[in-house]
């Protein structure tokens, strides 16, 4: 008898002991999809937090109505089905302000353009817009049945041609570069052996934008440094003319990357005379 209780007793410590731990499991994964809950809660709030405090930096702007336009562009669709029309109510929202003989295009030399622009307000990239400057370097997905902004998950540039970031940038550079006006800049990596490559933002959308007499002339700053493989007699530079609308003038420059800091961080010089 004593022998058949004391087995009764270990399976009732048994089970007692199975139930404790499929509770204390059970609360591991409340616990888990608690904190992962407030996480993501927390980063779309983030998300939208930063894109409020940029937005406000640009003064006269109704930063509420921009957002809602924002989002309407990607919300409840597919991660890597946002087309770049789906940006059109966004852009309509924030035009661009004049910047005849300012505006400055890139590729592939995005610091040096930065750094450069940073230290001398004469010129602008699309980065400097309010739109540009408020969602640069920063990632944001919808999902289908869904109205909310993520920011995990996200698909990379490469992966997708519609994702809600690739899109957005093809179509703000896109209207960056139906604005092109008077004499345009562009700054072209001289480190590569495709400054101008067909696959680039800028050979792909912008400049197929530039339209004589409204654009006057483009100047090419070739940036190149001591391990410089090319100059202005790159063959992708010539598809570059030959590209342009009849009527734009063109000039090409090589200038060291070395000067353009000097230069870009010295306020006694104008910035015409940096290249």
């Amino acid at each position: 008898m004593e022998s058949g209780e004391g087995r009764r007793q270990e399976k009732r410590r048994k089970r007692r002991g199975l139930i404790l731990a499929v509770i204390a499991v059970i609360l591991l994964v409340v616990i888990l999809a608690i904190v992962l809950g407030v996480t993501l809660s927390k980063r779309r709030d983030d998300f939208n937090t930063k894109f409020m405090e940029r937005c406000q930096k640009f003064k006269g702007y109704n930063c509420q109505k921009i957002w809602d336009a924002f989002q309407q562009a990607y919300v409840n669709r597919d991660r890597c089905d946002v087309p770049t029309e789906a940006y059109d109510p966004l852009i309509a929202t924030v035009p661009f302000e004049s910047l005849c003989n300012r505006m400055m295009f890139w590729s592939k030399t995005k610091n040096v353009v930065h750094d450069f622009t940073g230290g001398k307000d004469c010129f602008k990239t699309v980065e400097d817009t309010l739109l540009g400057s408020v969602l640069n370097g920063l990632e944001w997905c919808g999902k289908n049945g869904s109205s909310e902004t993520f920011t995990t998950d996200c698909p990379k540039w490469e992966e997708c041609e519609k994702s809600a970031v690739r899109s957005f940038w093809n179509r703000v550079s896109a209207a960056f570069g139906d604005f092109a006006c008077g004499n345009v800049t562009v700054m072209l990596n001289g480190s590569i052996d495709t400054p101008f490559s067909p696959t680039s933002i800028f050979a792909s959308i912008e400049v197929k934008k530039f339209k004589s007499p409204k654009v006057k002339n483009l100047n090419v700053v070739l940036v190149i440094q001591k391990n410089s493989v090319t100059n202005c007699t790159n063959e992708s530079l010539k598809n570059l003319t030959m590209g342009l609308d009849k009527g734009i003038g063109y000039r090409c420059v090589e200038v060291p990357d070395s000067h353009l800091k000097e230069c870009g961080s010295d306020p006694e010089k104008p910035c015409g005379a940096c290249w």
